[in-house]
């Protein structure tokens, strides 16, 4: 009998749709760590010299007259570098939702519920304790994002302690969040339009897509239409990291001339936007004076409390409820070996809104400097406590039952029938008694194949 050439089987296949993801992990895990300590850095450059304000705050013009773009350091990192950050965002979510969790609707059901309950009930727990009007109120959707590479930063930390699934599940609920907090930026935080100059941008995007459908191959190709879109939405008033997401959308996943594009960016791009552009991000940003009048001041403002509780409180609740309530009403199922305890770790672990929630504040408080530091203060706070939380309840679960096999939620009459011919009631019952165990019995050891076969008619 002929052999089956390896690289049809499908664990090949899965393994080329998880190579991207692991890759990721361990990007976003090494980038949350260097992150961390960039945001060290911003803490104590800000508080023991006046010349971080002067760094950040110099101007520098691109081009000339009318056509000039003049921004600060702080702009050129927010608005430029942070361009490719979203880009990259772009190309994650584009691989998510043709290759990745989000292709098949099933399976994709649950992260996308699950992450639509955290952006809801954190947005809710703000305009509770800071209402809708007023400055303040325009900071609802800072406590909506979640940061990726902090949140699986501390998943890779906790290695063997939290199931595979788990880490799957918090990366695209992360990705949906991704998409939801684009649309909060895109929707709410956009100043008065340039009409004209927005159509500038999307004469840009679709030259883009006319060079793909001609085949164009060369990356370099798409550089200057990428660039002129950035200038036409930075003109338009709109935020132009949106550039960047929608030419990450528009981007091919299949090959081009046998060229595969979608991965040599993400492979090329990953490593600059984990450990250069968003550590900057994080210097220019996380620069919170901390001191005893300061502190007072945070923490005696409900801005600060709403994004600290919104992020702690309103992501653990909305994620954990709308996860579990998705999984009791049939519309998704929790990965093998997820079970609730570790549903409510990872909820915690999506309050750690860092990046795009210092961004969302950005666009919020632009105009109120005030407010801007109150919430700069309540990010950091309801992350780092939200990543202590979440690193906390998964740690115990462990040390608790190191050796559970959590139950899954009975399985649907539909997925039984999917999944072949009906068992025997006998065969039924031991998998149902096998359901309720908690903790694992050992399997016996295996049967040498002489001693299996000896007492077999076929071995004789």
């Amino acid at each position: 009998m002929s052999r089956r050439d390896p690289s049809l089987t499908p664990a090949s296949s899965r393994h080329r749709v998880a190579a991207p993801v692991i890759e990721l992990l361990r990007t976003e895990a090494a980038g949350g760590a260097v992150m961390l300590v960039a945001v060290a850095v911003a803490l104590v450059w800000v508080n023991t010299s006046t010349s971080y304000h002067h760094v950040f705050d110099h101007v520098l013009a691109l081009g000339s007259g009318s056509w000039a773009v003049e921004l600060s350091v702080h702009g050129w990192i927010n608005e430029g570098l942070m361009t490719l950050f979203f880009f990259v965002v772009g190309l994650e979510i584009k691989r998510e939702l043709m290759t990745g969790e989000l292709r098949d609707r099933r399976t994709a059901a649950l992260p996308v519920v699950a992450a639509l309950g955290g952006m809801v009930v954190p947005a809710l727990v703000y305009l509770a304790m800071n209402g809708a009007g007023g400055d303040a109120g325009r900071g609802w959707g800072v406590p909506v994002a979640t940061d990726i590479a902090f949140a699986t930063g501390v998943l890779v930390l906790l290695g063997r302690r939290v199931p595979s699934g788990l880490r799957i599940f918090l990366l695209t609920l992360a990705v949906a969040d991704d998409i939801g907090g684009i649309v909060v930026i895109a929707v709410f935080y956009a100043s008065s339009v340039a009409v004209w100059w927005l159509l500038g941008a999307g004469v840009c995007f679709g030259l883009i897509v006319v060079m793909q459908r001609r085949h164009v191959h060369l990356i370099a190709a798409y550089l200057p239409a990428g660039v002129a879109a950035w200038y036409c939405m930075v003109r338009a008033g709109v935020e132009p990291a949106i550039a960047g997401v929608v030419i990450g959308l528009l981007t091919p996943v299949h090959p081009i001339r046998d060229r595969r594009v979608m991965p040599v960016l993400e492979h090329r791009l990953l490593p600059w936007t984990s450990f250069v552009i968003v550590p900057l991000f994080a210097v220019a940003n996380a620069g919170v004076e901390i001191t005893g009048q300061a502190l007072r001041d945070g923490f005696g403002d409900s801005v600060t409390w709403g994004i600290m509780l919104g992020l702690l409180v309103g992501k653990t609740v909305g994620i954990t409820a709308a996860t579990l309530l998705a999984v009791r009403f049939r519309v998704g199922r929790l990965p093998h070996g997820v079970g609730t305890v570790h549903v409510v770790g990872a909820a915690a672990l999506g309050g750690v809104g860092f990046t795009v929630a210092l961004f969302v504040a950005i666009l919020a408080f632009d105009e109120a400097p005030l407010l801007l530091a109150q919430a700069k203060l309540g990010v950091l706070a309801g992350s780092v406590l939200s990543a202590f939380v979440g690193s906390l309840v998964l740690v115990l679960a462990h040390r608790a039952r190191p050796d559970v096999t959590w139950r899954r939620p009975a399985p649907h009459p539909e997925d039984v029938a999917d999944e072949g011919p009906p068992v025997s009631r006998r065969r039924s019952r031991r998998v149902e008694d096998a359901s309720r165990t908690v903790v694992s019995a050992p399997s016996a050891p295996p049967r040498a194949p002489e001693a299996a076969g000896a007492g077999s008619p076929s071995g004789r």
